[in-house]
């Protein structure tokens, strides 16, 4: 999956990765039932054998159910088929330089502006 995962990240701006992966959301389960979660697991910047601060707290997300997990049964699930949505800013930054994912935009941390752990989560 390594060299598919960086295909996906070079293939858009960063502002057209971050509109992919929100249409992949809006759309779910095409072309298969948690297709778009896939989507979102193959952009995320994390390191799956290291705990990650992707959702926010520290979790292991190296299983891509435990990744899936966490989208359907948190506040992050209003995300899955939403209908509409905004931008509401975007940060234009220079290329970045040196590593192996050089050039590549990923995701590092999606986060809820409340608190998306408040009612419990089935981890």
């Amino acid at each position: 999956m390594g060299s598919q995962q960086k295909t996906i990240g070079h293939m858009f701006s960063a502002e057209e990765a971050v509109q992919h992966q929100l249409d992949a959301l809006k759309y779910n389960d095409q072309p298969r039932p948690d297709y778009g979660i896939e989507v979102m697991y193959r952009f995320a910047g994390f390191d799956p054998f290291e705990r990650s601060t992707y959702f926010g707290p520290f979790f292991d997300l190296g299983q891509f159910e435990r990744f899936r997990r966490i989208f359907h049964h948190s506040t992050y699930r209003v995300l899955l088929g939403h209908k509409e949505r905004k931008m509401l800013s975007s940060l234009f930054v220079e290329e970045r330089v040196g590593g192996s994912w050089d050039g590549y935009w990923l995701t590092e941390s999606v986060l809820h502006d409340g608190d998306a752990f408040a009612g419990g989560l089935a981890y």
